[in-house]
């Protein structure tokens, strides 16, 4: 028989633990897993990111349903445990109960609220968990909001960049004299808010709050001193306390925190705990170094294997704003104790170490932390630093009096230099997943976890990996856009949605071009991007598109064009058949072709005949196939239970509804669509972008194939009874690839950078995301689906297409 795991708390700590028990002991445990919140565990250090628009809740997801299912934990998620009876050992819900054999609390801690009048007004939040990030992210949505965040530590100074990225006005309210006193000195501190300040954030230190005023909701903060901020949102961030109350009223030993042995065990022998809500002797823990150990000692524990927890001395690493800040040790004025400090205004960048008795105890670093790890290893050791005294603060790059190799340095780090803070992983511990095999940072990651969390030691692990390698080391070069800018597509695609730039001026200039209008290779990505993301406020730019998108036909070598109108689901009638061979003889085109996406193709259509050629094609119907277009091609149908014996499904004309929903919808590529009617698939389905197969239960749809230079059978990404639930996926499915993907991505290859799994979470396991990417495409083609035939037929049109018109532009692309 299993024995019955019940886990308190899905977050990081109990997360990782779970990590450990199951490798270890993969079917050893009935596990069964409550979590208050409506979710499972991801990376709470990466909730900033998320505040201000650079990654999203998807992206810090650490594990997914398919981690769950594929260990048979029972995800309990969205029940508050309300109490344990140690006597029966069960475990009470507000929805019901689960027995125990040993039950780990892993509840974190609560945050801690100023008890100053008004602090329960609507609009005051805190800021520890996703539903918080949530509620400033729609608060940020209305125009010219402003954010009053009071607390100026690391969580404070978090929101207040994310809620600034997002367009908030923001003032920072700190009770002390500077910024992150328990992290930074005095000089320190005034760097960084002298560098907050500069990105417009408003900085008011030694403010002591006295009330939060307003009637319905929050209007503004008042101090101590009468100084009144205006405020449409408060941010409390001023400090954490354990999340006891579950185990006080179980009747556990509780000090601070609850109490904890070194082996993770409470006072009662069949329940541990971990991470915040804990404390060890007399300690309390709010890193996330040391709760990694602790939740390999919890794993321990509960295999009976021997294993003890020993707090280790930690360092601080930190990003705020997108600026460094490193700090370890005891930093404080103290007798005996000298200073070696480094200033370099002009950078930003200030050291000050820490040395007593000829041993470094303390570093504080400002603006360059690249050396952070091997000062923390000194402090650590203990080593004696009267050897290298005189060049001590230039760090390990210059000991022995001249500046040698980085790597040079890295490689004399000894093996249990300490390189992931985060999670207690060594050089060592790198140095051997290398020589197993695992060659590049993806790898490393997988394997060891380090740089797997916060991110802020990826150059030390790289570098790690560029001095065991050597030559075969290949460092990942992320691709700029173009040579108007250092930007990625990705880096451009984030901050267009975090900064609100709607116009591409307003990229070019806010985000540093060095072109004042882009080129041909930047522009129809920029047009791209700010047309899905701003629909109502961004028009399309037909000068920044391809040629063959901007005279709506596809150029041919001998500059002829090529027009393909479309054809619902491969489906015709004979007036429209009889309108095409009317247009090749009017117009005198030499060749028309049946297409392998089931249309008829004319080529060699003369460009001024172009306006002609379709307003002929229009009166009898005929629209545009955007056969040269960044958006839905075709869809490919069979004929279904309408006349075949194998049918099982009306796959034409679930075609037909899919093409007339998703036409005229721009994407980052083109995107293909296939339904066959039975599982003999002659529509050939599995190998299209998106392709729904019919069977006798319903359709089964796949995502991500290929046929062109690269051959790939599509992903499964869901199985659905009807027809309507086939049609929303699908939908989904192209918004979700439009709000996210590469320029010039087809959905293959953005879904191979993304992973099945998450696009899974997103439009079949989570119904209201799904439904709001439905809304949003609507949206966009309400204003965008329309036949540029249509519009093009015109007497002004056949001046555009007249002979020479486009001529040098064209010449040049």
């Amino acid at each position: 028989m299993k024995r019955k795991l019940v886990v308190i708390g899905a977050g990081m700590a109990s997360g990782r633990a779970l990590e450990h028990l199951l490798a270890a002991d993969p079917d050893g445990w009935d596990i069964t897993l409550f979590n208050a919140e409506r979710r499972g565990n991801y990376n709470r250090i990466m909730l900033s990111p998320v505040l201000s628009g650079e990654k999203t809740y998807a992206d810090i997801v650490t594990h997914d349903d398919a981690f769950y299912a594929q260990h048979n934990i029972t995800c309990r998620f969205g029940e508050s445990v309300v109490r344990i009876d140690r006597a029966a050992k069960l475990v009470y819900s507000n929805t019901g109960t689960a027995p125990y054999d040993k039950l780990l609390i892993a509840t974190g801690s609560a945050p801690f609220l100023i008890p100053v009048a008004g602090k329960d007004l609507p609009g005051v939040l805190t800021y520890r968990d996703m539903d918080d990030t949530q509620a400033m992210i729609d608060a940020s949505a209305r125009p010219c909001a402003k954010a009053v965040v009071i607390g100026g530590g690391l969580l404070g100074l978090e929101a207040a960049a994310g809620l600034a990225a997002r367009g908030m006005e923001v003032t920072v309210i700190h009770l002390m004299g500077h910024l992150m006193e328990r992290q930074l000195d005095p000089a320190a501190g005034y760097l960084l808010q002298k560098d907050l300040e500069a990105r417009g954030i408003r900085v008011h230190c030694k403010g002591a709050t006295k009330a939060i005023l307003g009637q319905d909701r929050v209007e503004a903060v008042l101090l101590e001193d009468g100084t009144i901020y205006a405020a449409d949102l408060v941010c409390m961030a001023v400090g954490i306390r354990p999340e006891t109350r579950i185990a006080t009223d179980a009747a556990l030993e509780i000090g601070r925190g609850i109490l904890v042995n070194d082996q993770m065990i409470t006072s009662d022998p069949d329940i541990l705990a971990v991470g915040e809500c804990v404390e060890h002797n007399a300690q309390l823990f709010g890193l996330v170094a040391p709760l990694y150990d602790q939740a390999r000692v919890v794993a321990a524990t509960l295999l009976g294997q021997a294993a003890a927890f020993q707090p280790a001395q930690t360092a601080t690493k930190l990003k705020v704003t997108g600026v460094d800040l490193f700090s370890a040790g005891d930093f404080a004025e103290g007798q005996g104790r000298e200073d070696i400090v480094f200033r370099d205004p002009a950078r930003g960048v200030y050291k000050r170490l820490i040395i007593e008795a000829d041993r470094l105890i303390g570093a504080v670093i400002y603006g360059d932390t690249a050396d952070g790890s091997w000062f923390f290893g000194l402090i650590k050791d203990g080593t004696p630093i009267a050897p290298m005294r005189d060049t001590l603060i230039f760090g390990p790059a210059y000991q022995g009096g001249a500046q040698t190799d980085p790597l040079a340095a890295v490689a004399a780090l000894p093996p249990e230099a300490e390189i992931c803070g985060c999670n207690g992983i060594c050089k060592g511990t790198i140095v051997a997943a290398i020589h197993g095999g695992a060659t590049t940072l993806t790898a490393i990651k997988a394997q060891t976890k380090a740089s797997a969390s916060c991110g802020t030691c990826t150059g030390l692990v790289e570098q790690v990996l560029a001095s065991t390698l050597g030559d075969a080391f290949q460092r990942p070069a992320a691709q700029p856009i173009c040579g108007c800018t250092d930007l990625t597509h990705e880096d451009v695609r984030r901050l267009i949605k975090a900064r609100g730039l709607k116009s591409m001026p307003a990229v070019m200039q806010e985000l540093g071009w060095r072109t004042s209008c882009g080129c041909h290779h930047c522009r129809p990505a920029l047009n791209f991007y700010l047309l899905a993301d701003w629909p109502m406020d961004y028009t399309d730019d037909a000068q920044s598109r391809f040629v063959n998108e901007r005279n709506h036909a596809n150029i041919q070598k001998d500059g002829t064009y090529s027009v393909v109108p479309r054809m619902w689901g491969g489906m015709t009638n004979p007036r429209e058949l009889r309108a095409i061979a009317d247009a090749a003889d009017k117009y005198a085109i030499p060749a028309v072709k049946v297409t392998g996406g089931q249309r008829i193709d004319l080529l060699g259509v003369r460009k001024e005949d172009l306006p002609h050629v379709w307003a002929d094609l229009n009166a009898a119907g005929l629209v545009s196939g955007h056969a040269y277009s960044k958006g839905l091609r075709t869809v490919k149908t069979c004929v279904g239970t309408d006349f075949c014996r194998f049918g099982t499904q009306d796959s034409t004309g679930l075609g037909i509804k899919l093409e007339q929903r998703l036409w005229g919808s721009w994407t980052p590529h083109k995107v293909k669509l296939a339904v066959s009617g039975c599982p003999r698939n002659c529509a050939e389905a599995t190998c299209k972008d998106v392709g729904i197969v019919c069977v006798d239960s319903g359709f089964e749809i796949g995502v991500g194939g290929a046929a062109g230079m690269d051959l790939r059978e599509t992903d499964r990404l869901a199985k659905v009874a009807t027809e309507q639930e086939a049609i929303d996926l699908t939908v989904a499915f192209v918004q979700l690839y439009r709000e996210h993907a590469k320029y010039l991505d087809r959905p293959y290859k953005w879904l191979a950078k993304v992973g099945l799994a998450w696009v899974q979470a997103q439009i079949v396991e989570d119904a209201a995301t799904r439904a709001a990417l439905i809304a949003r495409f609507d949206l966009s083609q309400s204003l965008y689906q329309r036949d540029p035939w249509a519009d093009r037929a015109t007497p002004q049109a056949q001046a555009d297409f007249a002979p020479l018109a486009d001529l040098t532009q064209e010449a040049a692309e």
